[in-house]
């Protein structure tokens, strides 16, 4: 008796499957496995979010340029590239990855596809800014970038002006760390075990709250720096426990009730060491897109 026929998976409709092979998300009988699966619908999901930025730059500027954070093997960026870039004359996809393996085979790969205007760059997001990448960056992403990955992506991001940021934290360890430092302590109560300090007494706590109250501060960070930000899920809790999006999209100049509510909570939790982290802008200054 002979298998039933294999139904292709609707996931997979209107994706170029050679492509998919090429990046090892599907077999070469079209399969995917649960693996694949899970990272096929996170990054389809995000283009969903990401094609109508680049629509918005593209028609207000003719040209568009995106840099994604911390690539890895860059599967967003060559399905952005597949299904946005490629059907179009304008539009440029940097990748930024620390792994030179990594950056390597993506630039193999990218030839062979003959997909002309996707770069990539073997650095760290920290080298990143002080190279240049690009005349002008109008999307930055990070797709689970590992703890501080993030907020560099986010000082690249301020630092080249960019319109629109696609953010998917991942783990968050350095305001965890501060938590632990001053656990029984905070500025609003300085006697020994204040009560506030009980949102994070207990170890899971901790890593929980600081993960939270670091995404919260991103967010703060962002809308201090002129930016209006919407914070939401990804995909369903049971595909990826690190679920939250950040976007964010350049509507105006600083604004000072952030910058005041950010320093607030930085006091609030004592941890103004870390005012530098969350790039506090002065009164007055200025990162209006030119």
């Amino acid at each position: 008796m002979s298998p039933p026929p294999h139904t292709p998976d609707p996931l997979l409709s209107g994706q170029s499957i050679e492509l998919l092979q090429h990046l090892h998300i599907v077999t070469r009988d079209g399969r995917l496995n649960q693996d694949s699966r899970r990272k096929l619908k996170q990054v389809q999901h995000l283009l969903h979010f990401i094609e109508p930025l680049l629509l918005d730059v593209l028609q207000r500027r003719g040209d568009v340029t995106l840099v994604d954070h911390g690539c890895g093997k860059s599967y967003l960026g060559f399905l952005l590239y597949d299904r946005f870039f490629k059907a179009r004359s304008q539009g440029r996809v940097i990748g930024v990855e620390a792994r030179a393996e990594l950056v390597h085979s993506a630039q193999a790969l990218a030839q062979r596809l003959g997909f002309a205007r996707m770069g990539f760059v073997a650095a760290t997001v920290q080298q990143a800014l002080q190279a240049e990448l690009a005349p002008v960056v109008d999307v930055v992403t990070a797709l689970h970038a590992c703890d501080t990955a993030t907020d560099d992506a986010i000082a690249f991001a301020l630092a080249h002006r960019a319109q629109h940021l696609v953010l998917v934290p991942c783990c968050q360890a350095e305001v965890a760390a501060a938590l632990r430092q001053y656990k029984g302590l905070s500025a609003a109560a300085p006697q020994p075990r204040a009560p506030l300090s009980e949102l994070w007494r207990h170890a899971l706590h901790t890593r929980e709250f600081g993960s939270h109250l670091t995404n919260v501060l991103r967010c703060l960070q962002l809308e201090a720096h002129g930016y209006q930000v919407t914070v939401t899920e990804l995909v369903g809790w049971e595909h990826s426990l690190k679920n939250e999006l950040i976007l964010a999209r350049k509507v105006g100049p600083p604004r000072a009730q952030a910058r005041q509510r950010l320093l607030q909570v930085l006091e609030q939790f004592n941890l103004p060491p870390l005012q530098q982290r969350f790039g506090v802008p002065a009164p007055g200054h200025s990162t209006a897109a030119a």
